[in-house]
């Protein structure tokens, strides 16, 4: 999905530089786990992952991606539903995603408040979905639901199912990138029916571990070689860019206001969004974390300073500095059109003193 920072086309690259610098280890904490990329990628090459963030809808899909590690087999839910399958390979996930594809649609809170025909009331309706799509977004959402208070699928089987929906969104939205605002025409893909799709099962021989919390409240219990930070770069908080996304994953009816449709996002405000703020939560991390080489990526955007960011980690141990460019793509505020732009990705490297 796309996620502000999202390293997803630059964790191989960080994998590459981590090999250069001999950074060795079995145990991986991806401290901002976001859309859990970077958990996945290292939980591929069977690292022990144990990863975290605020956001609720990350923590669906690191229960999905990360923690769980068996196959899905639906066997409760299968026997107590009639699915009709077209494909004689469909893998029980597949067949789930198809059922809940093919069901008869009602209406809902995302119906209610975020689509044009729900929010006629408002002055400007909101359009971050058509009304069938939101419609739809209800539908599965509540099945769902109902299967795990009925105990019809267990905890694995309930995140992925979420993890599906949280995955599918946002082809389908109706936003530039982030969910703060909608866009005020019709982006072609948000006109199409949306169509729930299956998620990847990623399996390793570790037990790895997913956390809803700020990650510095488990530096007692988290201890892994290699701590993982991708931290915001900037004042901009995550939580009120991703409120939509918050609101399908948790579907708790929050009370809402503004012309986005806001949800209270008071307890999942990142500290990093703030210079000073920012790096004393890094000097909190790199003195008591238990690990034995700390990570952080940054860019040369990021309102930390560098030579700030190498005092606080070098009082721990040795740090060294890697960048490199990278292509991103920035909107131009006067058009439509997209401006490339290459900028600095920066890793920090610490590795910490024995004591």
């Amino acid at each position: 999905m796309r996620f502000i920072g999202n390293k997803e086309n630059l964790v191989e690259k960080i994998y590459q530089i981590m090999q250069s610098k001999a950074i060795n280890g079995n145990s991986f904490f991806d401290f901002f786990a976001g859309t859990t990329n970077v958990g996945r990628f290292f939980k591929k090459l069977d690292y022990q992952v144990y990863s975290s963030d605020l956001l609720y809808f990350s923590y669906i899909l690191q229960r999905a991606y990360i923690q769980n590690n068996q196959d899905l087999t639906f066997d409760k839910l299968l026997k107590n539903i009639n699915i009709k399958s077209n494909s004689l390979f469909a893998t029980p996930l597949n067949l789930v995603v198809e059922y809940l594809n093919n069901l008869d649609i009602t209406e809902g809170f995302i119906y209610q408040n975020y689509t044009p025909e729900g929010t006629a009331n408002l002055e400007l309706p909101r359009m971050y979905f058509n009304n069938e799509n939101g419609k739809i977004i209800d539908t599965i959402r509540q099945q769902i639901e109902n299967w795990k208070n009925n105990e019809l699928i267990i905890e694995n089987e309930y995140f992925a199912l979420l993890a599906c929906l949280i995955e599918t969104v946002p082809f389908y939205a109706n936003v530039s990138g982030v969910y703060a605002a909608f866009q005020k025409q019709w982006d072609p893909r948000a006109v199409k029916k949306i169509q729930l799709r299956p998620i990847e099962t990623v399996k390793n021989n570790k037990q790895n571990f997913s956390y809803n919390d700020n990650s510095v409240n488990l530096l007692e219990q988290v201890n892994a070689d290699i701590f993982y930070l991708d931290p915001p770069y900037n004042q901009r908080q995550y939580a009120p860019n991703y409120h939509l996304m918050e609101t399908i994953a948790k579907y708790d009816n929050p009370e809402i206001k503004g012309v986005s449709g806001m949800r209270n996002y008071e307890n999942q405000k990142s500290l990093f969004c703030n210079s000073e703020n920012g790096l004393q939560e890094l000097h909190k991390i790199a003195k008591n974390g238990k690990y034995k080489t700390l990570i952080l990526s940054y860019n040369t955007e990021g309102i930390m300073p560098k030579q700030k960011i190498i005092s606080v980690l070098e009082q721990f141990g040795t740090v060294e500095l890697v960048e490199f460019d990278y292509l991103r793509f920035k909107s131009n505020s006067n058009s439509d059109s997209k401006h490339k732009k290459y900028i600095q990705e920066q890793l920090f490297i610490l590795r910490k003193n024995e004591k």
